[in-house]
This record gives structure tokens, sequence and C-alpha cells, in this order.
């Protein structure tokens, strides 16, 4: 079987809506205050940035380079905040009107394949993994530049239509699916397959 027909070890869907609600989204910003709060607190343990995940993803590539290991648990707690995240950044952009749950998947679908650390991965590539992305880190600054852009002119579609453009919608998926590929390859460390440079 061809490499490139077997599917990425992270994926995400995120259904359509048929039809989005005009004051939530009018009022989106306000909206996202809390669950902001939530989601910064959660992710960076301290409060002040860096904390849980950015110590998490150190942590397991240690452990991958020294003990070519990776803890059950460590995996369930990354892959369930990249699903929390992946929620907060779905109401953000505006392609759900359900407020994020912090234990509900929802509308947004997020599967990352768990590795057998021995047999999958490379023990000494978490060294330089985050060094290797970076040519997906320049495609992405501009693809997350165009995507905001997107954001705005599906803010306007959908106060005046109820509806958010579906090519404009396929689009900001596209771009998010890419950015949760760079993330599994090179900060949750769950595969040595490099990224491929697709939103599809």
């Amino acid at each position: 079987m061809a490499l490139e027909s077997v599917p990425y070890a992270a994926r995400l869907e995120i259904d359509y809506p048929e039809r989005l609600d005009r004051l939530t989204t009018f009022l989106r910003v306000f909206y996202l205050i809390p669950i902001l709060i939530v989601f910064g607190l959660s992710t960076t343990g301290d409060g002040k940035g860096g904390g849980a995940m950015a110590g998490l993803a150190a942590a397991t590539a240690l452990m991958i380079v020294f003990r070519q290991r990776y803890p059950r648990w460590w995996f369930d707690f990354a892959r369930e905040g990249a699903r929390f995240g992946a929620r907060v950044g779905a109401y953000f952009l505006l392609m759900t009107d359900k407020y994020p749950s912090t234990v509900d998947e929802q509308s947004v679908h997020l599967e990352i394949d768990y590795p057998d650390a021995e047999r999958d991965l490379n023990r000494w590539l978490p060294l330089v993994k985050w060094m290797l992305a970076i040519p997906h880190y320049i495609v992405l600054t501009l693809l997350v530049v165009a995507a905001i852009g997107a954001v705005v002119v599906a803010w306007f579609a959908i106060l005046f239509t109820e509806r958010y453009p579906k090519g404009i919608f396929d689009f900001v998926v596209g771009v998010s699916r890419w950015m949760l590929r760079v993330q599994a390859y090179a900060f949750l460390l769950v595969t040595d397959r490099y990224p491929p440079f697709s939103m599809s």
C-alpha cells in the first residue's frame, strides 16, 4: 500500500453547519472570554504561558529518546488537550454555535493514533522534529493570515445569510487540519512521517 494512501496519524473533520445564529456570531468575541480563560489555564498550568503542554512535550521527547516509551496516560492527556483546543478553535472561527465542551466531541472530530514508541518512532528524531517542521511554519503563517481574512468574510456572510460559505468553511478546516498534522509530528511526537503540504 502506498504511503500516501495510509491515513496520517492525526485527522480532523468538522461538521458543516446548515444554519448559524446571527446574534451569537455577532457577539462571539464576548462569548469566547470564559472558555479562553479555561483553555489558557488548562494548557499553561501556571497561567503564565509555556507550562503544562510544553512541559508534556519536553517530557515525552525525553522518554522517547532515553527509554523508547510513550506513556499512554501522557498521550491521552495530550490528545484530549488537542481535542479541547480544536473545539475552542472551531467556535472561535465561527464554524459552530455549540459552546466548546471540555468533554463531549460535539461537531469537531479529532483523532490521533497512539504510537508504539519502540516500533514506530526513531528515538533521536524528537530532538530535531521541531526544526524539521520550519518549512511548515512558514507556509502556515501565510495560510493563517489568509484564514483570518476568510473568517472575517464569513462573519459578515453569517450575519446576513445565517450561513458559513462552504468554500471558506472548507478552507479554514483545511488550514486547521494542516496545523494539527504539524503539531502531531513536531510537538505531540506521535509519528515520524513528515506532514504533507496539504489541507486535505
